[in-house]
């Protein structure tokens, strides 16, 4: 009967044209801003005026106000106010229906192409008036979008989303993969999830109730995406606990589940990628202990390929006020009390900062050489990447695998090519002829910029594809009267760390 609601529901969704651009044409961009901010008047203003379905649907599950009976069905003409109310959408109030679930179009664009879904999830902040229960649903924020465009779309048979929320990963998986399984913690958000999925017609999901790994104890799969709830939340009795964000262990410890965790359930060459927290200890850098849960992932592997990149850091005092915050919390005595346990808390374990970023794993295979661990701290603004950052990620894998099968001769041997995306800088005091600054930018990836010197400028300016590293090094040895062999060795790591960063790239064809 559900799946019967869903599709109805989908059709009148389709019909009343609910979707992003309908919204912002009916209240304009400055209310868009507005709402982004947790204001609705603008929006409201906006829509008084306004008898279209699309307008009534906006009002009642956007900004979540009541609506007349009459309008609503006329907004829904197939699935009626009975069959909302049936799917735990509305209920009846004083002659009104209010909402009872936040429903709104959500777009994107990723390597497949244009897509469009409608998500539902639990009323926010704007729309009760005060904090959230802890068992509250998320619906799509900003860290899901991140993970989102994270993802690597290359097609595959199998993926696993590891606390699914409202579902959003897992929907976005089901566009490259052959079958999803979904697991979470949270009963009411599987149920969600199950409906959003039903809506948006999605049927290669199987969710399925559980603490991490639990629910796929002995399985694995081509490719693991988690947006855990990693936020460092005190143990203690005052502090709430949300389900979509708090994870149950002390400090970051649930993000060390599931990277500990995934070794056991990828499949040879398998990928996970997620989002996390990590503290700084004492003295101890935050990568030091994420490269020893890598070290030690399990009994059947050795470690895993990581790539970690820290896109922010904040110090403790300004991670707890962002938290509770977060929670609906605001200054007064309530927000004291919690403040106070968070420190308490960070100074129990000596602990300064917290750092936020993505992770990419790969589980090695048997012919695999040593497991490759990059970490690094990218945080400035991204580049350019239409289509998601996924793209980017699944190329820089692929040319350090390439890498790894070539010698330093066979890469001296080889003629790389500047990415289409990268542009050079110089910089010149006035009246000088030479640069004092050379700088490489990359538009898209992560924006890289590297700062050459002048054998790299040369090398990397002549590199069109038609000369091989160790020809352009001997032209340049000439030209600089330095050894050109001694040269070669010393800017081939170099061009190794720009081949790997998308920066440069090999020809197609170079692996043994």
């Amino acid at each position: 009967m559900t799946a019967t609601l869903a599709a109805r529901l989908r059709a009148d969704l389709t019909t009343a044209q609910f979707t992003v651009p309908t919204l912002t044409a009916l209240w304009g961009s400055a209310a868009d801003e507005a709402l982004f901010r947790g204001h609705r008047v603008p929006a409201l203003r906006a829509l008084r005026s306004q008898q279209k379905p699309a307008a009534t649907l906006a009002r009642l599950f956007v900004l979540g106000l009541p609506v007349a009976a009459e309008a609503l069905e006329s907004a829904l003409p197939t699935l009626g106010v009975a069959g909302a109310a049936e799917l735990g959408l509305v209920a009846a109030e004083d002659g009104d229906i209010r909402p009872l679930l936040d429903l709104r179009p959500y777009s994107f664009t990723d390597q497949h192409g244009d897509g469009s879904w409608w998500i539902a999830s639990d009323l926010g902040e704007l729309a009760l008036g005060r904090a959230l229960r802890e068992d509250h649903v998320l619906g799509v924020g900003g860290a899901s979008m991140t993970l989102s465009t994270l993802m690597i779309q290359t097609p595959v048979d199998s993926v696993l989303d590891l606390g699914t929320g409202c579902g959003i990963q897992a929907m976005h998986a089901s566009r490259h993969a052959r079958r999803v399984v979904a697991t979470d913690i949270s009963e009411r958000a599987l149920q969600i999830a199950a409906l959003n999925a039903a809506v948006n017609g999605i049927e290669s999901i199987e969710f399925r109730h559980g603490s991490l790994y639990e629910p796929v104890h002995g399985e694995r799969f081509d490719q693991i995406v988690s947006n855990p709830p990693f936020v460092i939340t005190p143990r203690v009795e005052g502090v709430p606990a949300y389900e979509y964000r708090d994870g149950g262990m002390v400090g970051d410890g649930i993000v060390e589940a599931v990277i500990r965790g995934a070794a056991e359930h990828l499949t040879p060459q398998g990928v996970a990628q997620l989002l996390g927290n990590w503290e700084y200890r004492g003295s101890v850098h935050a990568f030091d202990r994420v490269r020893a849960w890598l070290d030690s992932v399990g009994n059947d592997t050795v470690g895993l390929d990581g790539w970690i990149i820290e896109r922010e850091v904040q110090d403790a005092a300004l991670y707890a006020e962002t938290w509770i915050r977060d929670g609906g919390i605001r200054p007064g005595d309530d927000f004291d009390a919690l403040y106070d346990a968070w420190l308490n808390d960070f100074a129990a374990r000596d602990v300064s900062q917290v750092g936020f970023g993505y992770v990419t794993l790969r589980r090695p295979d048997a012919h695999s050489p040593a497991p490759r661990q990059r970490m690094e701290r990218q945080l400035g603004p991204l580049g350019h990447n239409p289509a998601g950052l996924g793209a980017h990620l699944a190329a820089c894998l692929a040319a350090a695998d390439r890498l790894d099968a070539l010698t330093d001769s066979e890469l001296a041997a080889t003629a790389l090519t500047v990415a289409a995306d990268v542009t050079e800088e110089r910089h010149y005091w006035p009246g000088d002829a030479d640069p004092t600054v050379m700088l490489l930018r990359q538009g898209g990836g992560f924006a890289r910029t590297v700062t050459l010197d002048t054998a790299l400028a040369a090398v990397v300016g002549a590199s069109d594809g038609s000369l091989s590293v160790a020809a352009i090094c001997a032209a340049i040895g000439q030209l600089l009267d330095v050894d050109a062999e001694q040269l070669t060795a010393e800017i081939l790591p170099r061009l190794r760390e720009l081949v790997e960063t998308g920066i440069l790239q090999l020809p197609e064809g170079t692996d043994r």
